[in-house]
Formats: C-alpha cells, structure tokens, sequence
C-alpha cells in the first residue's frame, strides 16, 4: 500500500497515457503538477514524478485519455479502462458534466502466452467480453460535482463536501465503475478515483417574458441489478430490483433551483422470463411465498432514501401480466401505511394505444401525494424553502414506455407547480400555453426516455411519439412496431453476451478456474445452421408458397407445390420454437453472484 503526496480534492482532467512494454503510464497534462500513475504489467500500481525512460528502441505509445475508469483482475492477469474520448454536454448545479464517447480496455499482462489452453480459451472469451463493455452507452461523469446524488442530498451534505473526494460521497448504487475503482481506492490514488453513472444528462433553455428558464433532467441506473431486458426481471432476495433509475428534474431561474426526484423499477419479488424464440415468453413467479417479504426489503429501502412512497403499477389487469400485478397488490398487503401506498392503474385498459391525455384521471389519484410531498427549493440565498419528502414510483413491465410516458406527465404537473409558486405562471398558466417552453420539455422527456430503453432493451422507448409531439402518429406507430421488432431480435441473439459483459465488470461474476463457461447444447438443428439461416430458408418456403399459391388459377398443379412450401415453413417454425432456447444468446457465465 502507497502514500500519495497530494491530497488534494482534484480530480485530473486530461492525461497522457505512456504505453510501455512493461508499464503503462498516466502522466496529467491538464496544468497539474501531480505524480504519474504507473500501472505494471501484474496490474500494481504506484506513483513516480517522471516518466520512466524507455529502454526498447520501439517508440512507445501514446496517447490523451480524460479518466480511468479502473482495473479489472481477469484470469491470467489485468485490464486498465480509460476514457479516450469525452464531450461535454451541459451543467449540473454549475458544474460541467461529460458524457463518455469512446472507452478502451489496455491488457497490462501478457503472461497469457505462456497459459495453458483451458486458460488462454477463458481468458480470450472474457477479453471478448470487455470489448463488449467498451461500447456501453450512457455514461456520465463530473471532474468538479457528484452527480450520483440529486440535488437535494447535496445540498444536504453542506459546504464539508467540497473538501471530500467525490468518490468518497458518491451514491455507491449509481457508481457504474464501483468494482473496476476498488484497487486505485485500495492505493488511496485519489486524483485519479472518477466515478462514472449510467444514465442520461438532458438539458435545455427558455424564455418565459424576460426570465431564462434551466431545464435538467438527469436519470442514474442502480447497479445492483443492472442488466438487460429480458436477462433481468424483477428483484433478488435483497429487493434489489431490475432496471432501476432515479431520474430528477431540476429548474433554475431567478436565482432559485427547484428539484423533483421520481424513480422507476421492476416489479418487486421473484420473477423472469425464459427467453425461449417466443415474442412474449411467458412470465414465471418463483418462491411465490417469498413475495410479501422481499417487496417488503425493497420498499423499507425506498422508504430511508426518499420518505414517502407512492407505487404506480400500470401493468394490465388480464393474462401474464395480471398475474404478476395480482401477486404485487397481494404482496403490498402488510406493507400499506400512511408512509406507503400502492395503485394499479391499468394504462392499456384506460389509455388505449392513443387516449394517453386520459392519464388526468391517473393524475387525479396521486396529486395529493404530490402537493403533501413537494419538491426540493433552494431560494436565491442558497437557503432551504422547500424538502422533498417522498417520491413517485412507477413501474410496468419493462419499466420503459408506459413508465416513461407516465413520469412525463408527472414531470410536467411538478414544473407548473414550481413556476407558479415562483410567480412566473398565474394560476390558470400552464407549459402548453408556451410554444417554446412546451417543445422543448416534450423532447427532454421523449430524449430521457429513449436513452434508458437504449440501455436496457437496446431500442428507443416505445409510445416515443407521444412524449414527443403529444400524440401518436402513423410514423410513430411504425416506428414501434420496427422498435419492437428488434427487441425481439437484440434479447434474443445479442442480450445474452451483453449481460455477461455488465456482469463481469460490476463484479457480478467472480473469475477463476473453476467456474467455467456454461457449457454449450450439443445437437439439433442449431449445430446445422445459424439462426438468420434458418429464418432465411422460412421466409424462403413462405415466399414460394405465395408465389404458386397466385400461380394456382392457371395451372392446377401449383397448388400442392403451395402446400409442400408453405407446410415445410410449417415444420421448421415450428421445431425452431420448440428447440427455441438453443438459439438464443444465453449468458455463458454461471449465475452471477449475488
């Protein structure tokens, strides 16, 4: 374990990376006068004033880098991530904030070449894994602020923050790289210690008379359960739950900053859904008798961070989904008090595909939560009006269209309320009535939510349209049924690797030996032909089937080379579903740890 020199708080904003043969080196050139960061080929770490002279004839390497994300210790040695681009897209509380372009993994050992196959095999298949890992989208991060606390608990935190590392305040359930940080923490390397969160960062401006309305939206995903659609459902015996995002709207105008927190996630106890070819496969309750209990963990969670809760369940009433909201309301049954409270809103039944104005009813249910509750409002003293005292919880299946379109309208009803207590709106004011102000709030919304279906189904969020412009579209109804589509495709032909790769850097799945790759399905027709193959020779016999099919009315015989086609389409669509979970991309790691 090392000393550092230099305590300070700062955080090194551009560096350049010496690739040595035996070292890479961080050298700050951002106008700092710290120590270089030496990170050996073992994956050690220290800190020299200079960098070392290079005793190969070959020129090293080298080029600019704006952070490290981490180390990573995989099997036959580590693996250093750092930013290699970077573009700043706004300000959070003043602060700029920067949203990684381009992340890259540098192997630090090379010790793999004397391995034994078994190890070079594994090694290879987890270094496919990080590459993977280089292209996750949403990441975020602040040299100068600690964007994994909203604004209201920063504030909280008081002026004494300003002397602590950001690592050392930060929300450890928003940290995206928490794992890949914990040996520069260890070496207490606090100038190079950059917490990352994975979300979104949206921002605008607006003119309301002569005042310049800030709009912010910011979303940070919970790494706890962090995955994709389809390989991550419900919770774990922590209550833990999928897909969970705080996302905080802020507004600063005449001096005042005013936040509203609302967060999102899935349905709290045991469930999945086996990805088996099927466009909906069907939804399965495990331990059905530990429900009760682990939506009670979860909600006593919410309950220390945000205070009061309200939960908006907008799943249907009838089949699959019903039956997963049944063993909600069921399991919300203890749980209920003045503090905690639970409503179905059955968003398809009431709203349809295109009635979503009809979410006033919805809004009418909940706005005494809202007005009890508040929001968080700093006057332009920096002082304290208004706490925010509890928070709205949506959820749907995915936790993405109907969610987002819901949350929307509630972030819209909160930014009235805190114009009009600000004395820009009267009382009978509202966004709509700002052309300006109206469009751009629909986009920030339509942008946030497109952003954290990007993350988690690898698709923009469904009903987009609607946020967007306020009101579906012929387009927009196009454009999902294509979003749809491929949602189907991505969780299950591409989810399955990537959910490996989320594992494998959150520290989900330890590395060693003898917890080797699920081993493979041997036999079928998979081992014959690749997926798109086998759809291709479908679409083939359904295309050859329509075209003697119309061929019929002149000759006769055309009609039972129809029904050899269109019966061959038959079989093999058949065999594909019943096979289905062959095809899929299923995780190759074991079950994560826990």
């Amino acid at each position: 374990m090392m000393e550092k020199t230099d305590h300070a708080r700062k955080l090194y904003k551009r560096m350049r990376l010496w690739e040595l043969p035996d070292q890479y080196v961080a050298e700050p050139i951002d106008g700092s006068s710290g120590s270089c960061l030496v990170v050996k080929r073992d994956g050690s770490m220290t800190l020299v004033d200079e960098i070392p002279d290079c005793t190969t004839v070959r020129v090293p390497k080298i080029q600019t880098i704006y952070g490290v994300v981490g180390i990573l210790k995989l099997l036959a040695g580590s693996y250093l991530l750092a930013i290699t681009e970077r573009e700043n897209v706004g300000l959070y509380l003043g602060h700029p904030i920067y949203k990684v372009l381009s992340l890259k993994v540098f192997p630090c050992d090379r010790s793999l070449k004397s391995s034994c196959d078994e190890k070079k095999k594994m090694e290879s298949e987890f270094s496919s894994l990080l590459k993977v890992a280089e292209r996750t989208p949403g990441l975020y991060f602040s040299y100068h602020v600690n964007i994994t606390l909203s604004a209201q608990r920063l504030n909280d935190l008081g002026v004494e923050a300003t002397k602590i590392p950001l690592w050392r305040q930060a929300e450890p359930r928003f940290v995206w790289n928490n794992y890949m940080l914990e040996l520069l923490i260890d070496n207490k390397l606090e100038a190079y210690i950059l917490p990352i969160i994975q979300g979104t960062f949206q921002n605008f401006q607006a003119a309301i008379g002569k005042d310049i309305i800030d709009v912010t939206l910011i979303a940070r995903r919970c790494t706890r359960r962090n995955g994709t659609r389809m390989w991550r459902r419900g919770a774990d015996d922590d209550g833990y739950v999928a897909n969970f995002v705080e996302s905080e709207q802020i507004i600063q105008v005449k001096g005042y900053t005013a936040s509203f927190v609302q967060v999102r996630g899935s349905i709290p106890f045991l469930w999945e859904q086996i990805v088996d070819l099927s466009y909906k496969p069907k939804f399965e309750i495990m331990k059905p008798e530990k429900a009760p209990h682990i939506s009670e963990r979860h909600f006593l969670d919410l309950r220390k961070k945000y205070g009061n809760v309200i939960a908006i369940d907008l799943v249907n009433t009838r089949g699959d989904e019903g039956r997963l909201s049944e063993k909600f309301a069921t399991s919300m049954e203890k749980i209920l008090n003045d503090d905690v409270r639970y409503l179905h809103f059955d968003f398809h039944k009431i709203c349809g595909h295109v009635h979503f104005e009809r979410l006033s009813i919805l809004y009418e249910q909940i706005e005494d939560f809202l007005i009890k509750n508040r929001y968080h409002l700093l006057n332009e003293r920096r002082e304290k009006v208004e706490t925010q005292i509890g928070v709205v919880r949506t959820n749907c299946i995915d936790c993405l269209d109907r969610t987002n379109v819901t949350q929307s309208m509630i972030g819209r009803k909160m930014l009235e309320f805190q114009l009009q207590r600000l004395g820009l709106f009267d009382a009978d004011e509202n966004i709509s009535t700002h052309s300006n102000l109206n469009d751009s709030f629909k986009i920030l919304w339509a942008n946030h939510g497109d952003d954290i279906s990007i993350q988690y189904s690898g698709t923009p969020a469904l009903k987009g349209d609607f946020v967007r412009v306020g009101r579906r579209t012929t387009r927009g109804m196009l454009k999902d049924g294509y979003n749809a589509l491929m949602r189907y495709y991505l969780n299950n032909f591409v989810d399955g690797t990537k959910q490996d790769s989320i594992d494998l850097v959150q520290g989900h799945y330890i590395v060693s030996l003898t917890r080797d790759m699920a081993p493979k399905r041997k036999g079928g027709i998979e081992n014959i032909a690749p997926f798109p193959v086998v759809v291709g020779v479908i679409l083939m016999g359904i295309f050859f089937a329509l075209l003697s099919l119309i061929r019929v009315r002149n000759d006769f015989w055309q009609l039972p080379l129809s029904i050899f086609w269109a019966s061959l389409s038959l079989l093999i669509t058949r065999y594909v579903k019943e096979n289905g979970r062959a095809f899929c991309n299923r995780p190759r790691l074991h079950k994560p740890l826990e």
